[in-house]
């Protein structure tokens, strides 16, 4: 402990050497208090009060200086505690310029002290007994021999036995018994050593020194020197605690009350059941348990599976009837009895069946149909030991992915079930929530099994390039797992925490694109290519199945409305523009519903005009007459062709894309892929005056703006061969067009085009109008391969071309166009530029072109 506290309200001396505190003057006559000079104990938060005891362990030099000089002060010693300054003193000190670095100071009041007898603990520093004898106040510091000194003013409570001092006392020992007897194992010497206090300041002492005060509550009592009003300061503390302690033993008598009243409905219901038992009746819970056990043993479940499930039932018959834990553990019970664990579809191993019910529900998509043909040929050879495929069928909206999932299980007779995973961003719809969520459910997977009631369903995952990743997790992962022959035997959602066997199940997927589905997924798949469908192939599935389907859906038979190929047609050119067939099923529908209109109209005023002549004055036989006439009058009937058909779709929304009228110089035609299927492109090359500027229009890509450079370059190199006098380039600018602009066009196959339209404007020599051509080109004058030749064959059939040029290398591909594109079509394979040039431009007998 150091002596370098200042005492509130007082200046700490500085001086080293020793220093007796000087005693205060008093005038002759004065009733002053005694006035001591004591050594100094500084006490650590602990505040002794009068009359009070405790063993002062002896820590440092000063508390033996102080101790040892007690004798020569007639043992006495004064104990100070030291506080904390507050922080608006220091920052008051510090702006009147007295700032110091002590954080503590002295209390200006202590206890007057009296030394007693050595106290040795084993392994504890020594310690001194001290006893409290009465209040001091510090007059003056100085310094001793080791150990500071101060003049005290003592300060000794009067006897006091008003009527005001007994009251305040009879009041506060009521408090103390209210309080004491509400603490567990309070020894009753306590109270009676409180009941034989005759002061009150003594008494107020007393009760302070308990525990249940803070040192700063002591020191606050300590400074009372009036012993009614400190007694009344201690009522209110006591009162505080009691209180305190009041609340605190409602709460728990509170809490001990529910836990009473649920171990007596426990023991209630324990004789309930012993009673229901013995008479033989079941209460509501235990047949439930009951139904529960008998849909486990008959679900089929794999024994570590039944284990898990009897382990839960048996959980749920030990749950109180209004647990929360009830419902959870039934709803896992349930979709636990529920999935199909042992049942499953016969496959119909018929190849001829199969196929039959293939092209009855898809028109076209052999390749898709060859496949599953396949599959049930390879299964009835092989049995159970064949893996079902994972298929994924890639193409534009609307040409039957998913419905041939639908159409594949008819064929082989099995369950369908379809999970649409477009926009699911959280993995845990595939692999369901854990049950430590509220509201925790099993993910789609398991439910889709739940809901078609069989372990071996055709199971569609449609959209599956849409799916998403966010924070929640990334539901493509997920699907590894689902998706891979060699995991998905074991495949456990995260609600069930048990194996299911998915490999028997017949996994579909569906996509407009390949390049969003991550490459580990799409890996585990089968990828077919569904292409659009040509002009023809829509015909046949108008005319077979769309224009049937609508006429029924409307309510109309063929005699009412019946459709010419050329209104079927009409409406595949002039009213939709898609691979697909769901436009033209929209506007098939569109005519149906007005022509229904026109029916039910009829069938009205037929009705009216009946209704009207009831009640006409003619005679009986003439009415009879006229209604018979009536009733045979024929209904509407309709043959929607290409004229008339206006009438009903209105004005035509698109046009066919159409071959160049008259050979030009500057533009060729080339073939694009897009979502709908393939389009003609006309590009465009118009030479000005400039300064070697290259202008590309019609929102082109990266990719597109690099071919039209590349054949630029490539123009430019050539520039002798090709006769163009030497500077031209830098002296005029090259605009490269592609209509429409509003249209944004990318792409690796427009190569060619832009440089056969090039040197076509370079040279003056015009392009042919009845060639198309398709194919990237490299600085060089090479012609690589493109992507998508189907789709541009169609558009330049349906466009009238005679001629499509192609690159060699994708010959192979023209195996796999429809009959009537490779026989309406001249397809010419070339490798390099000078044989694009060679066909597509107009042959002059008087000028050769060679760029070689």
């Amino acid at each position: 402990m150091t002596t370098q506290h200042p005492v509130a309200g007082q200046t700490p001396p500085v001086a080293e050497q020793e220093e007796s505190p000087s005693l205060p003057e008093q005038e002759a006559g004065d009733a002053a208090p005694e006035m001591l000079v004591l050594p100094v104990i500084v006490m650590d938060e602990t505040v002794l009060m009068p009359h009070m005891s405790l063993p002062l362990p002896i820590e440092d030099d000063e508390t033996a200086a102080a101790i040892a000089a007690a004798p020569s002060h007639g043992r006495l010693v004064l104990l100070l505690t030291e506080q904390p300054i507050p922080a608006e003193e220091r920052a008051r000190a510090a702006a009147a310029g007295e700032e110091s670095d002590d954080e503590y100071e002295l209390c200006e009041v202590g206890t007057i002290a009296e030394i007693g007898q050595q106290i040795t603990r084993p392994g504890n520093p020594p310690a001194i007994l001290v006893q409290g004898q009465a209040r001091g106040r510090v007059v003056d510091f100085g310094t001793g021999p080791g150990c500071p000194l101060a003049t005290v003013e003592r300060r000794d409570d009067p006897p006091d036995r008003t009527d005001a001092a007994g009251i305040a006392m009879a009041t506060i020992v009521e408090q103390v018994e209210t309080y004491l007897g509400m603490m567990p194992n309070v020894p009753e010497e306590v109270l009676m050593m409180v009941r034989g206090v005759e002061e009150p300041g003594w008494l107020a002492d007393l009760i302070a020194f308990s525990p249940e005060f803070s040192s700063e509550q002591r020191q606050e009592l300590l400074e009372e020197f009036d012993p009614v009003d400190r007694l009344k300061a201690v009522g209110l503390l006591v009162q505080r605690r009691l209180d305190v302690l009041t609340l605190r033993q409602q709460i728990q008598a509170e809490a001990q009350s529910g836990m009473d009243k649920q171990q007596r409905e426990y023991y209630l219901r324990e004789q309930l059941r012993a009673i229901q038992k013995e008479l033989g009746d079941t209460s509501p819970e235990a047949t439930v348990v009951a139904e529960m056990r008998e849909k486990i043993e008959a679900a089929g479940m794999p024994e570590a599976v039944k284990k898990k499930a009897i382990a839960q039932a048996e959980r749920l018959e030990q749950q109180p009837p209004h647990s929360p834990e009830v419902g959870i553990i039934r709803t896992y019970l349930e979709w636990l009895t529920e999935l199909p664990w042992a049942v499953e579809t016969t496959d119909q191993l018929t190849l001829t069946n199969a196929k039959r019910i293939l092209d009855e529900d898809h028109h076209g998509l052999d390749k898709v149909k060859e496949r599953i043909i396949e599959f049930l040929a390879v299964r009835k050879l092989a049995g159970d030991r064949l893996k079902a495929p994972i298929l994924c069928f890639v193409g534009p909206p609307g040409v039957g992915k998913t419905s041939l999932g639908k159409s594949i299980a008819r064929a082989l007779g099995r369950k369908y079930g379809r999970m649409a995973l477009g926009g699911v961003h959280d993995e845990a719809e595939i692999r369901g929530h854990r049950r430590t969520y509220v509201g925790a459910m099993p993910g789609r997977v398991i439910k889709a099994l739940r809901d078609t009631g069989s372990r071996n369903p055709v199971l569609v995952l449609d959209e599956i390039d849409k799916l998403g990743a966010d924070w929640r997790g990334d539901p493509s992962s997920a699907l590894l797992e689902v998706l891979d022959p060699e995991q998905n035997t074991t495949f456990s959602d995260h609600y069930l925490e048990v194996p299911f066997d998915l490999s028997n199940v017949l996994f579909i997927t569906t996509a407009n694109q390949l390049d969003p589905i991550p490459a580990p997924l799409r890996d585990r798949m089968e990828i077919i290519e569904v292409s659009g469908y040509t002009e023809l192939e829509k015909l046949q599935i108008a005319r077979n199945f769309l224009g049937p389907k609508q006429l029924d859906a409307s309510g109309l038979t063929a005699e009412q409305l019946r459709f010419t190929d050329d209104a079927f047609l009409k409406i595949i050119g002039s009213y939709t523009r898609e691979s697909g067939v769901r436009g033209m099923e929209r506007e098939i529908g569109a005519v149906c519903r007005k022509m229904a209109r026109r029916v039910a109209e009829a069938s009205e005023t037929v009705e009216a005009t009946a209704a009207s002549l009831t009640g006409t004055d003619l005679a009986a036989g003439e009415a009879l007459a006229a209604t018979d006439a009536i009733a045979t009058l024929p209904t509407p009937t309709m043959l929607v062709d290409g004229e008339n058909l206006h009438e009903f779709l209105g004005v035509p929304r698109y046009e066919h894309d159409e071959a160049e009228q008259a050979d030009e110089v500057g533009v060729a035609t080339g073939a694009a892929f897009t979502g709908v299927g393939g389009e003609l492109l006309g590009i465009e090359i118009l030479l000005t005056e400039g300064k070697g500027e290259i202008v590309l229009t019609g929102q082109l890509g990266d990719v597109m703006k690099e071919s039209a450079r590349a054949a630029v370059s490539f123009a430019r190199s050539r520039a002798m061969a090709l006769g163009v006098v030497a500077g031209f380039f830098d002296t005029h600018q090259i605009h490269v067009h592609v209509p429409a602009g509003a249209t944004p066009k990318d792409g690796p196959s427009a190569g060619i085009t832009i440089a056969t339209a090039l040197i076509s404007a370079l040279t003056g020599i015009r392009v042919r109008k009845d060639v198309a051509m398709t194919g990237e080109i490299t600085l060089r004058g090479k012609v690589l391969p493109i992507g998508g030749l189907k789709e541009k064959t169609l558009a330049a059939h349906r466009a009238g071309i005679r001629t499509f040029i192609l690159p060699r290398r994708n010959a192979k591909d023209l195996a796999e166009l429809p009959d009537v594109v490779r026989e309406g079509l001249e397809f010419v394979q070339v490798d390099h530029l000078d044989d694009v040039l060679g066909i597509a431009l107009v042959h002059d007998p008087a000028r050769t072109l060679s760029v070689v």
